[in-house]
């Protein structure tokens, strides 16, 4: 970079595309430069505001990036695709979606590249509905590609209170593109089929790939792990091994995550250390979270805390609340209050830190500190968030949004009519537990 820095100030005539070239290739001092443009007199191409608007993006300079929307407007680009599709991208980076919709709407032909970054926004900023309204309204107008599809797959995944029905529909259109062979939005069906629980449908998306890419085996791997299945896992990832696809740190992820609900310990820390030893992956905070909880769950505090103590640059909030955690199923009193206390200086305003610590008083007997950590959450305004659930009644022509509800809620009109037919489930369920317990029994005999 510094050579072509210097090839660019010796330079007799500067004209747009060297400036453009430089602003493209240093995205550090891309506004600098542009400046520098300006006061040069050379004016600004498409390219130019493609190449600086992407710069402003990657370093999330919120402030510039509004400036240079202005200026986009001002000199006229703003009604260029392809600044606008880069504007979309920079307000969905900078988590302002409106002003994506903005830009998007403002657009006079809404082409795929379009559509993809405003589906792509949604999805990455949690927004998994307004994703998939997206993606429908899209096929009114436009052929979805395998851009389309991994970003909407992506956001069904995502979204715990969204029917998968949606997902099979998307399905059926790729297979009718013939897309489903491509590795993108192969991978990109594992890994929904995965996240929602669908193990077989993730299988045969697998098996049914060509060119399988090192994303879709971790796909696979972690479909496995949430399932608990430790043997599988373990398969395919010697079969990748041998295979020679290198595994990533969402990979060991999984196989770490499998080893621990498995409570195989030591093979949990064989694979932690080659995966710093061998593939020179840096461990990071959920590599950390995980190994702690593996190590509370067998009962190895001491090493857990050892391995906090010794993360460089200090453990964050998630691992230090996974030691927490690991005192509480342990009942370890004194260095749970050790790591409460850190906790609480790092962010007394965060909940679950208090929740952890009031568990460990409560499953120790503890009632009086229970009762005084509560009173002390009141005083500091600190809440419980409160967790939801959903239920999918709808069918597959229905609304997006599905009945969501949580502990004691009886806000819901049909309230009373739900909490009866939920208790005739459970005497149900009852019945059909100590029919079959009977059968068992009479087996036996």
């Amino acid at each position: 970079m510094e050579d072509a820095r210097l090839v660019f100030q010796n330079m007799n005539e500067r004209n747009v595309v060297s400036w453009t070239t430089m602003i493209s290739s240093d995205e550090a001092e891309a506004v600098s430069v542009f400046n520098e443009m300006r006061l040069d007199g050379v004016y600004p191409n498409d390219v130019t505001f493609i190449g600086l608007i992407h710069a402003i993006t990657i370093r999330e300079l919120v402030v510039q990036g509004k400036m240079v929307h202005g200026f986009c407007i001002k000199t006229g680009f703003s009604s260029e695709p392809n600044v606008c599709n880069s504007l979309i991208t920079m307000y969905a980076k900078f988590k302002s979606m409106q002003d994506s919709v903005k830009v998007f709407q403002e657009l006079k032909y809404q082409d795929i590249i379009a559509w993809n970054a405003l589906i792509s926004g949604f999805a990455q900023n949690g927004l998994c509905q307004e994703a998939i309204r997206a993606f429908f309204s899209a096929l009114v107008e436009i052929k979805p590609n395998q851009y389309s599809f991994g970003s909407v797959l992506n956001a069904i995944g995502a979204a715990e209170d969204v029917s998968l029905k949606y997902g099979q529909r998307c399905h059926s259109q790729i297979i009718k593109l013939g897309l489903n062979t491509d590795p993108i939005v192969s991978s990109a069906l594992l890994d929904m089929y995965a996240k929602r629980g669908s193990i077989c449908e993730s299988q045969k998306v697998f098996s049914e790939t060509p060119q399988r890419s090192q994303f879709a085996w971790t796909a696979i791997i972690s479909a496995y792990a949430r399932h608990g299945d430790y043997e599988s896992v373990m398969n395919w990832f010697e079969e990748m091994r041998r295979l020679e696809v290198r595994p990533d740190s969402i990979t060991f992820l999984s196989i770490l995550t499998a080893c621990g609900r498995k409570g195989m310990v030591d093979m949990g820390c064989h694979v932690f250390g080659s995966m710093v030893k061998d593939y020179k992956v840096e461990p990071s905070a959920e590599h950390y979270s995980c190994m702690v909880d593996m190590l509370g769950r067998a009962g190895r505090l001491k090493e857990a805390e050892r391995l906090v103590n010794h993360i460089p640059g200090g453990p964050g909030l998630s691992v230090l609340q996974s030691l927490l955690g690991a005192c509480r199923m342990q009942g370890n009193v004194d260095m749970g209050e050790r790591v409460a206390d850190t906790l609480m200086e790092m962010d007394p305003t965060e909940s679950g830190s208090y929740v952890l610590m009031s568990n460990l008083y409560a499953v120790t007997g503890r009632w009086e500190m229970v009762a005084k950590l509560r009173k002390g959450m009141r005083v500091k305004g600190v809440r419980k968030e409160v967790g939801f659930s959903w239920a999918d009644v709808g069918g597959i022509d229905g609304s997006l949004s599905l009945h969501g509800f949580s502990s004691g809620d009886k806000s819901h009109p049909q309230s009373e009519a739900i909490c009866r037919m939920a208790e005739c489930l459970g005497f149900e369920m009852k019945f059909l537990r100590e029919r079959e317990h009977q059968q068992n029994s009479l087996m036996c005999l």
